[in-house]
């Protein structure tokens, strides 16, 4: 993988052979509604329930399904937003793919952490928690993608 050199961003490559325990990406599609941020939650937690690193991976799907609400097109009316969940010993990564914007790029804003506006934390926190994280367009060409991946010890797992 690309690793840009200010950041834990990376450009998107799926040839990374982490061994004989892989799982299939798997997805779903919400609604792109405020309530439908629990949920997406929830669907990580159970891909996810055996890993060590559930609890960092609920948080950063849910900053993430946030953002596709607030900042595409994902939360007009009829709007959606998918999560994928891919994981194997060692590592996982989860994606939300929103409908787009047509603003730039995601970008950490990097506040002062005595600000105390609600907002604008989101990607801050995925850049600290995640092992890497990256945007890119959809294969699609219907909008974008936002992941992170995480990565722990292999003999954590319990499997």
């Amino acid at each position: 993988m690309a690793e840009s050199s200010n950041d834990r961003r990376v450009t998107d490559d799926r040839n990374d052979d982490r061994g004989a325990a892989d799982h299939r990406p798997t997805r779903r599609r919400f609604p792109g509604l405020p309530s439908q941020i629990s949920y997406a939650r929830r669907f990580v937690e159970r891909q996810l329930a055996a890993s060590p690193e559930v609890i960092t991976a609920t948080l950063l799907t849910s900053e993430l399904a946030t953002n596709a609400i607030r900042h595409s097109a994902s939360g007009c009316e009829s709007g959606k937003f998918e999560v994928c969940v891919e994981h194997k010993r060692g590592w996982a990564r989860v994606e939300v793919r929103d409908l787009g914007s047509t603003t730039e790029a995601p970008q950490p804003q990097q506040r002062d952490p005595y600000d105390t506006a609600e907002n604008g934390r989101g990607l801050d926190l995925v850049e600290a928690l995640a092992s890497k994280w990256g945007t890119e367009p959809r294969r699609d060409g219907r909008g974008r993608q936002v992941w992170f991946e995480l990565e722990w010890d292999e003999e954590q797992d319990p499997s």
